[in-house]
């Protein structure tokens, strides 16, 4: 399992999703998952920009890991999940009851004026300046003891430039991977 790190407009679900077409791997993110959900509560949630109750993601997460399993996927990306320490810890449990194990953790890091022009084209119901200002407040909480638990785990962590052409950042993560033999 490859997972994808970054603010919001970092480019991780364009990245992820490219990887997986390129690599004929599962993409997964939970923030489509979530978003294409009919229940009021998780789209008033995602209007506010709050993030959604660990339970429901934890449900959202093991259904999409079983039917990736189910049709034998060779590996799975992972894009906006975990974003708190207690689902970190929940992952680190999942895994090792699943016998599965993260093979890498990528973090894409770009400037937050970059990450503020691209929202500006992206037009989703959730991206409003403030709204966008304060997920990366929670960004900022909530991640970096993420990927410490990560590190602490001797979890591989790569921070990568996600700055550039869509092309120029792809390359920097096909290298990472071919140089952690998973490409």
């Amino acid at each position: 399992m490859i997972l994808f790190f970054g603010p919001t407009g970092a480019g991780k679900s364009m990245q992820g999703q490219m990887l997986a077409v390129r690599q004929s791997w599962k993409w997964l993110s939970t923030g489509e998952m979530l978003r294409a959900s009919k229940d009021s509560e998780v789209v008033k949630i995602l209007k506010s920009g709050e993030l959604v109750s660990d339970e429901l993601t934890y449900e959202v997460f093991d259904e999409a890991i079983r039917d990736a399993k189910a049709k034998n996927y060779q590996k799975i990306i992972v894009d906006g999940f975990p974003r708190t320490k207690a689902q970190a810890e929940w992952l680190a449990g999942y895994m090792e009851e699943t016998n599965e194990k993260i093979d890498l953790v990528i973090v894409l890091e770009v400037p937050e004026g970059d990450i503020m022009k691209r929202l500006e084209k992206r037009g989703r119901m959730e991206d409003t300046p403030e709204t966008i200002a304060r997920r990366m407040t929670i960004y900022r909480q909530k991640m970096y003891p993420v990927l410490g638990s990560f590190a602490e785990e001797g979890v591989k962590i790569v921070h990568l430039d996600g700055t550039g052409t869509v092309g120029q950042v792809h390359d920097r993560i096909m290298e990472e991977l071919e140089a952690h033999n998973l490409a």
